[in-house]
């Protein structure tokens, strides 16, 4: 039968006792980690969320009738323990923060019994993810699992002292909102009261910030949840946080400058690092031509060449066609792998092929100055020279290619120069290489829906010398006051100046095939505050689950969140979602 804890009160966490309470009396409570019975003694591992405390049971100091409590305990067991703090008497552990010390019991109380887990509750198991999450409490337990979400709690702890202390006013905005499909689709709540309308639930905060500038707040933050419907990835989930932020009266650099303060602050706080500031900023231009991404891993360098120049009529169909389309022939040099048999060099080409790409042109060069190639025997050893040249090709050296639409060619080598960077083990993982991607086209090319979308959204500031681009022919050339703030090849967070003058807004809202009834439809609640005065403002939002998983090294934010969803958007642990009763959809006024 269990036993309660009336009349005792915990005096310390596991590893908050030290070698200054030697000698003193504590109270624990937590889960058996381990039990080891020598016969004369049993040695218990008391775990909470502070770490492991060794705990010794001996008779003599326990009596007859804990003794016998103590050897009836097994792993995950909740246990509360009185006694006295002792130095080891055994080998001292140094990888334990309470290596040294040990609690010599004197009274135990047996909590909560349980039942042998269906994995070990250890740091960095090899256990199915399917199963863990399934048993997201247990998992939970784990020591690994338990820092990640701490350090969550912590940063989110620094974010809302930093900002307070810049003059930031928290609001919460709603949950339950107007859909304003405009990018990934929402997540609709039925309305019981209005049956056959819908709200939505947030993707972000957006409209409602800029209605706080309207509203005078002048500099608003929440760390708010969002929602989005679409397919999930290592760092995705249909529900997530973003650390959300507005200002008036601003242009990007204040934003920026604000941010990389916030950075520094959460870095040098939580992980004792030093962040140089300014951070470097590149062009949207820049980070395309050089790395294939908007978000690019600087950590090393294998950075993309154009040489379609060299090769305008070279006679090659391939590169050709790609070039008399508009596309471009660029490629990337894995140095020190020309080396690399045609089974490897072949397993690249088909994992292009996968990310887009046609196919993977190649040539190898081997340390003895010989060549190999796909495609060389089409061109002149002039033009192959020409290609060797522009790529800083050395003997030993491999040269990948791929020719098409500068879209594709961008996915296809910026995702191929990634994948090889791991494979080679180019990436230094204890680095932290933070950069702004800035000048965004104000504009992007949609072929699922045959016209140009919002990079952004609707309410993003175009450059003033390009405003004049946004209704002609060469729209895709405008540039936006956009910037992203990007981490070791993840964007961390986004954010833009915003349109508050309504002629900009009108031509924006054109360009996009918006007729003002089908804007005011949309966005009249915000138009119309607009007509009351707005200030110039501009805005931000991280990825809070995406900045925690980069600071602690997970490979997937569900490693940081603490119940996640799968990739199929469903909870293994609650089965959600699930049918609901017919009464309730007949309440709704809606059938299935």
């Amino acid at each position: 039968m269990a036993e309660t804890i009336q009349g005792m009160h915990r005096s310390h966490r596991c590893a908050e006792v030290t070698t200054s309470d030697i000698g003193s009396k504590v109270t624990l409570m937590g889960w058996v980690q381990k039990r080891r019975n020598l016969g004369s003694l049993v040695f218990v591992d008391l775990r909470d969320r502070s770490g492991l405390m060794q705990v010794v049971f001996d008779e003599p100091a326990i009596g007859a009738e804990g003794f016998e409590k103590a050897l009836s305990l097994r792993s995950e067991f909740v246990i509360a323990v009185c006694g006295k703090v002792a130095k080891r008497t055994a080998a001292v552990n140094e990888n334990l923060a309470t290596g040294e010390i040990e609690v010599i019991a004197e009274e135990l109380r047996v909590l909560s019994e349980a039942q042998t887990p269906p994995f070990p509750i250890e740091e960095g198991i090899n256990t199915k993810d399917e199963l863990r999450l399934r048993h997201r409490y247990l998992d939970l337990r784990r020591p690994d699992l338990q820092r990640n979400i701490m350090i969550r709690s912590r940063v989110m702890s620094v974010v809302r002292n930093f900002l307070a202390e810049e003059g930031f006013i928290e609001i919460e905005t709603p949950i339950l909102q107007k859909s304003t499909p405009e990018g990934a689709r929402d997540y609709l709540v039925p309305s019981r009261i209005h049956q056959g309308s819908f709200y939505a639930l947030p993707q972000s905060p957006q409209l409602f910030k800029q209605l706080l500038m309207c509203s005078g707040f002048d500099r608003y933050y929440q760390i708010a949840k969002c929602f989005r419907d679409e397919d999930l990835r290592a760092d995705r989930q249909p529900e997530f946080t973003q650390i959300d932020m507005e200002l008036s009266f601003v242009e990007a650099d204040d934003v920026i400058d604000v941010n990389e303060r916030l950075i520094a602050r959460i870095w040098k706080e939580i992980l004792d690092i030093d962040i140089s500031l300014p951070l470097p900023r590149m062009t949207w231009q820049e980070a395309m031509d050089r790395f294939g991404t908007d978000k690019p891993d600087t950590r090393f360098g294998m950075e993309l060449h154009d040489i379609s120049e060299i090769l305008k009529g070279c006679g090659f169909k391939v590169f050709d066609s790609a070039l008399e389309n508009g596309g471009s022939v660029r490629g990337i040099n894995v140095r020190g792998e020309g080396g690399m048999s045609r089974k490897q060099i072949d397993k690249l080409v088909e994992e292009a092929k996968g990310m887009g790409a046609g196919g993977l042109a190649w040539l190898a060069l081997s340390e003895d100055g010989a060549m190999k190639s796909s495609f060389a025997k089409f061109l002149s050893e002039e033009t192959v020279s020409a290609i060797v040249e522009a790529m800083d090709a050395k003997a030993g050296d491999l040269l990948l290619f791929a020719a098409d639409r500068n879209k594709i060619v961008w996915e296809v080598l910026g995702s191929l120069r990634v994948s090889l960077g791991k494979k080679l083990g180019l990436i230094d993982e204890n680095r932290f290489d933070f950069l702004w991607v800035v000048d965004f086209p104000l504009f992007e090319w949609s072929d699922e829906q045959n016209r140009y979308l919002a990079m952004h959204h609707p309410f993003t500031m175009p450059f003033i010398s390009d405003i004049e681009l946004m209704n002609t022919q060469d729209k895709g050339k405008a540039r936006a006051e956009a910037y992203d703030i990007v981490l070791n090849g993840t964007e961390l967070g986004g954010g833009s100046v915003r349109i508050h003058q309504d002629d900009i807004q009108e031509k924006m809202f054109e360009a996009l095939g918006f007729t003002p009834e089908e804007a005011h439809k949309r966005f009249g609640f915000l138009l119309d505050a607009f007509t009351y005065g707005v200030p110039p403002h501009a805005g931000l939002a991280y990825g809070l689950d995406r900045l925690v998983m980069l600071m602690v090294g997970a490979d997937s934010i569900r490693d940081v969140i603490a119940f996640p969803k799968v990739k199929d958007a469903s909870d293994l642990m609650t089965e959600a979602p699930t049918e609901v009763d017919a009464a309730q959809l007949e309440e709704l006024g809606i059938r299935v």
